[in-house]
Formats: structure tokens, sequence, C-alpha cells
């Protein structure tokens, strides 16, 4: 009896001690993660938000050149967004900015009361200054600020006038509606007055109708022809268009590049970060390396 006793004593404590290991077993299986807590705090401190998406931005040509440089090295820096930069002119860029097709607008020129009115805000991004630029052989090297205005409004016609190689002047300059023309003729006083041989669509094509041919004269952003010597930038009034002289306000003919956006209109997160870089003392060296001067402090 006692041995019978024993016997069942004995099974009983195996059948208990098996029953505790296959409970630990099935605890060390379950993962940590499986509880609500923990998954949050890994998720809130470990996977942060990685920007995704497009950036699309609209307007000024002269712009062009360092909105182009700025939106590779943002993507360089966040691989997941693309920033498109395309041209059509600050009009385009403040349409643009005003019924939504663009994320920014970019205009070349101030807002005027109108477009503000409109709920549309401007934000200086950089100053450019307008290089006046003829061809390289062309003997004149320095006008003034009103005999720029008399060759735009055809009172002086001739090369010859202002010291000069004989031979007509031909006048080159933008469409209606470009930040470039506005801000030329509004500070050369030339508003509606111009006589305009040819009235091109983008900086380039100014460049390049200056370029081959010796008795043109026209205007450009100063981020477009610095480095080019294929065309010669005039000084005006004796001062050098160059981004020191700009930035110290000698240098007349400048204007300033403005980011449009509408007021009340949520950016996307990639748009909001790529404009607060851009807006920031980080993208300083960037905007001066494209040939325009940086206002962020």
């Amino acid at each position: 009896m006692k041995k019978i006793i024993a016997m069942m004593m004995a099974l009983a404590m195996t059948a208990s001690l098996a029953a505790c290991g296959g409970n630990g077993g099935e605890e060390s299986q379950t993962p940590a993660s499986n509880d609500p807590a923990t998954s949050q705090s890994v998720a809130g401190t470990e996977t942060p938000t990685e920007l995704s998406g497009t950036v699309l931005c609209v307007g000024s040509t002269s712009m062009e050149n360092v909105m182009k440089t700025l939106a590779e090295q943002f993507g360089n820096d966040n691989e997941g967004v693309t920033v498109n930069v395309e041209g059509g002119g600050s009009g385009a860029g403040v349409e643009a900015a005003l019924n939504g097709t663009a994320d920014i607008g970019l205009a070349s020129r101030a807002l005027d009361a109108d477009e503000e009115a409109q709920g549309l805000v401007g934000t200086i991004l950089a100053l450019d200054g307008i290089a006046v630029i003829v061809h390289p052989d062309n003997p004149v090297a320095d006008l003034t600020v009103e005999q720029i205005a008399q060759i735009y409004t055809g009172e002086i016609t001739n090369w010859s006038e202002v010291g000069g190689n004989d031979g007509e002047i031909a006048l080159i300059g933008r469409e209606s509606g470009s930040g470039t023309r506005d801000g030329f003729e509004s500070i050369t006083d030339t508003e509606g007055a111009c006589q305009y041989d040819e009235e091109l669509t983008s900086t380039g094509s100014v460049i390049e109708s200056v370029r081959n041919n010796p008795n043109a004269i026209g205007y450009a952003s100063l981020s477009n022809v610095e480095g080019d010597d294929t065309i010669k930038a005039l000084t005006v009034g004796g001062v050098a268009c160059s981004e020191a002289t700009v930035l110290d306000g000698t240098y007349e003919i400048q204007r300033p590049f403005v980011l449009v956006t509408k007021e009340g209109t949520e950016l996307s997160a990639q748009a909001q970060a790529f404009f607060d870089w851009i807006t920031s003392t980080a993208a300083n060296d960037l905007i001066a390396g494209a040939g325009a001067v940086p206002v962020a402090e």
C-alpha cells in the first residue's frame, strides 16, 4: 500500500513539472511587440517619418538657375522627394500660386496690391541684379540709367551717340508680364515706353539674341550672365553688376526673387520642408553659388 501511494505521488509531481515547463515555453515565444505600449514606443522613437512626393515650382525664368540648384540639393538630401522647377514668367508663377496648380510660384518682382488683396503672400528668397548686356565686341563699357532709358525709349538710336561704333541699336527685351521686364522698366522709368525690336519669352533667348547681334542691347538676370564671356555686362553709372554691389545697393538696377504662396492654403509636408529650407541660412551658399544674393540671416 505504501508503495502504491509513493508511486501515485511521484506521477503527480512529474505531471505538475511538465505543465509548468509547457507554460514557460509558451511565454518565451510571445513577442514583446505584441504589447501595444511597447509597439507605440518603438514606433515613436525609432522610425522617423520620411518625406516623399513631389514639389512643383512655376514662374520666373530668371529664377530657374537658383531654384534648380536648390531643388537638386534638396532631392539629394531627401531621396523620396522630387522638386520640379518650370518657367513661364513671373505672371505665370503668380497665377499658378493663385489657382493652386503649383505648390510655390516664382516671381522676379514684388507682388502688387491687387495680388496681395487676393491672398497671395510674397517671401523674398534673394536679390538679383538686372545686368545690361551687349555683344562682347561692342566698345561701349558704361552707361548711366538715364542713357539706358533714352536708348530703350528711342531717344538714342545709334551707338555712336554714346561713344560706340556707328550702328543702329537693336533693342532686345522680355515679353509683357515678365518680372525681369517689370523690374527693368520700373527702375529705368520706361514703363509702356520701350521701343523693342524683339520681345522674347525667356532670359536665355535674350542672351542668345544679344550674343548673335553686334548692335544689340538687352537685359538679363545677373544669375544668368555671370561668367558668360560670350556677352558683355555694362557697368551702370560706373558700378559693375555683382553680388556685392547688389547687396550694398550701389548697383541701381536690381529686384527681388520672390516665392509666392497663398494665405490659408496649407503646403504639403514636402513642399513646406523645401520652403523652410530654402529660406533659411542653410541654403545661402547654394543661392550665392547660383549667382543671386541671399537675404536669410
